[in-house]
């Protein structure tokens, strides 16, 4: 870890952490104030509609049309309320992770279940019509407003705004890994704008925060930083009678305290805290990678893949004309791949390079701008013309459908391996090949080959351990706004 430390006496990067980031409670009251009159907009939309429809499946509205505008001022207050019950409006969860829209769901699940037992209990007849157009309308309208106001927001945080200022607690190590995370991914929120170090250290500063003191300077600390966040990294120096100490002085500023186990890209889904004889013990399911969700998956793939062949079928025909008509050399390239637990397959691409690239590979090592284990070179001249456009747009990769078809492949998973890139795998990396290879992946929608390999197998690992069925959908969203950017694609 020495690679991430470094000690100076000033950073200006330090400096413009601090300055950068704002009043958290500010911005966090602005955020829900928005995603209040976004939710309120929305189902005022829903309720418009829905009577629109209801006055046009009718012809002329009925004696009942006073019910029905009524129900429809009153269903913006309902919807704000339900989603607010749910925890929509849970500040702890703006801007990362799935638990806000989840909460959205649940709004729309309870609202129509009371409006249902309502209904039902006081006899009133409600057009089955217009709650099955309100109240879906409602949920899908805000879903997409909520994601384009987080869409808004990650891009507020990639200039330093919108941030909760933290103050890390741990080993130099463990903070610098901390900083270095949290500065891959702003769209988490959090700057490390101070750092407690534990164990004795000379280090005025640490990957670019200031070090101020120990665990005993924590309180200061905040105040000194004007911390609105404390982050606390694994270390047996902090035990449970530090660390409760530790949140009672912190109360007093109303300063959250986050607890960071030991574990390595571990999502929420797989971790559950259980209390034990007055412990509260973090329990971690095993990831899954078997089972009646895995075969779900195996029918989604190939019925997607299947419908995509046959939609594309005129595209595919047009390609394969343009590489055939450039050299008169072969339309596809096949190629040995490591698949599910070291199997080897042929995985299928558009030829894109000169019929012999592969006698050219050893005459061009010198200019790998990969590391020792990926081969890649930004403007490659084996690359044919075709092949530049096709690389560009993905469009090389689509034959792998027929290997997602034949089983070999997934839509989602990691990298598929070569053989030599396998054999030198360590124990760790291996880890890649327990799970199907996909088409895409959580390293082709974070920048391709723009990314260190380091992390590419991070990002590979962090998919294997986390899987779920959500996750793959959500790789699949953005493998489009991936593909229309270009990033990395070369």
């Amino acid at each position: 870890m020495t690679g991430h430390t470094a000690v100076t006496r000033h950073s200006p990067v330090a400096e413009v952490r601090l300055t950068a980031t704002g009043d958290s409670a500010a911005w966090t009251t602005s955020y829900l104030r928005k995603a209040g009159v976004v939710d309120v907009s929305c189902a005022l939309v829903a309720g418009l509609l829905a009577l629109a429809a209801y006055g046009i499946h009718y012809r002329n509205l009925t004696h009942q049309a006073t019910a029905y505008l009524a129900f429809t001022a009153v269903l913006p207050i309902l919807w704000s309320v339900s989603v607010a019950v749910a925890g929509g409006y849970d500040s702890r969860f703006i801007g990362v992770g799935t638990d806000e829209f989840r909460r959205v769901l649940n709004a729309a699940v309870f609202l129509t279940a009371g409006v249902a037992i309502v209904s039902y209990a006081l006899r009133l007849e409600f057009a089955r019509g217009y709650v099955v157009v309100a109240l879906p309308s409602a949920t899908i309208f805000d879903l997409v407003a909520r994601h384009r106001l987080r869409r808004r927001l990650h891009r507020l945080r990639s200039r330093g705004a919108c941030m909760r200022r933290v103050v890390a607690i741990g080993h130099a190590p463990a903070v610098a890994d901390l900083v270095a995370e949290l500065r891959r991914g702003t769209y988490h929120g959090l700057s490390v704008v101070g750092a407690c170090l534990v164990g004795g250290t000379m280090l005025n500063e640490i990957a670019g925060v200031p070090v101020f003191g120990g665990l005993g300077s924590v309180t200061a600390a905040v105040g000194q930083f004007r911390a609105d966040t404390v982050a606390v990294l694994a270390c047996p120096e902090m035990n449970g009678i530090r660390l409760r100490e530790l949140a009672w002085d912190l109360e007093k500023t109303g300063t959250d305290v986050c607890v960071a186990p030991a574990l390595l890209d571990v999502a929420g889904p797989r971790t559950t805290i259980r209390p034990v004889a007055g412990l509260p013990l973090l329990h971690v399911d095993h990831p899954e990678l078997a089972g009646g969700k895995q075969v779900v998956k195996g029918v989604f793939d190939k019925t997607i893949a299947a419908s995509a062949l046959v939609l594309l079928a005129p595209l595919f025909a047009a390609m394969a004309l343009t590489i055939w008509l450039a050299d008169r050399g072969p339309v596809f390239f096949r190629q040995t791949r490591v698949g599910k637990n070291g199997r080897t397959f042929t995985l299928y691409k558009f030829r894109t390079m000169v019929v012999d690239a592969e006698h050219w590979k050893p005459l061009l090592a010198t200019r790998n701008e990969a590391d020792d284990v990926l081969f890649k070179i930004r403007r490659d001249p084996r690359v044919t013309r075709p092949g530049t456009w096709l690389r560009r747009w993905s469009l090389d990769e689509l034959p792998q459908l027929f290997n997602v078809l034949l089983g070999n492949m997934s839509l989602v998973g990691p990298r598929p391996a070569l053989p030599q890139e396998a054999a030198r795998y360590g124990n760790l990396m291996r880890r890649r090949l327990a799970v199907t290879p996909g088409l895409t992946g959580l390293w082709q929608v974070s920048g391709r080959s723009d990314l260190p390999w380091e992390e590419a197998v991070r990002l590979d690992l962090r998919y294997v351990e986390n899987w779920s069925f959500a996750l793959d959908l959500q790789i699949l969203w953005k493998t489009g706004s991936a593909v229309i950017r270009g990033s990395g694609a070369y």
